[in-house]
């Protein structure tokens, strides 16, 4: 019987680290989960994307697509701050302000436009910035300028993975504008 049960223990163990240890995740070297957004990826700085980096796309992943919105908006509903979609897999990470990789393209973002645009809540008040990373098993027959719901729905049965980092922001004083 302790034999039986040691085994049992070890088993559940190793598949208790194994869910861990290949769980997709995403990540920041600007801010870590739950934490501040630094000023330089906001429109008080120089607002350019930060840097994010992936690992453990699940197996069969066609593509990915990320989202960066902020559900406190003060205009109701989701503000979405960049969207980008068809990240081949291959790649691994977007370093601080850089373009979309060849193959990617870019859905338009609450402005209308298209590319990033940081965090701006209104002063004194913190909002929260959800950067979600989705694997996909194909590649969208989507272009450039398409818009959040167009892509959304592109995407319904496709996902097969997530991944979330959330970031904090709260603008003190600033000449720009809150959006």
């Amino acid at each position: 019987m302790k034999k039986y049960s040691l085994f049992l223990f070890l088993m559940c163990s190793l598949f208790h680290y194994n869910a861990f240890a290949n769980k997709f995740t995403l990540e920041s070297s600007a801010f870590k989960m739950n934490s501040l957004i630094p000023d330089e990826f906001t429109c008080t700085g120089v607002d350019q994307s930060p840097p994010l980096a992936w690992r453990n796309i699940p197996p069969k992943t066609q593509s990915l697509a990320l989202i960066v919105d902020d559900p406190d908006s003060p205009n109701g509903g989701v503000w979405t701050h960049w969207i980008v979609f068809n990240i081949p897999p291959t790649v691994k990470e977007l370093e601080a302000g850089s373009p979309v990789p060849p193959g990617a393209a870019n859905a338009k973002n609450s402005w209308d436009g298209l590319g990033y645009r940081g965090p701006c809540p209104p002063i004194g008040i913190a909002h929260t910035y959800h950067f979600k990373l989705y694997a996909l098993d194909t590649v969208l027959s989507l272009g450039d300028g398409t818009t959040r719901d167009i892509l959304l729905n592109a995407m319904t049965g496709h996902v097969i993975g997530e991944a979330e980092l959330v970031g904090i922001y709260q603008k003190f004083n600033s000449n720009t504008p809150a959006q």
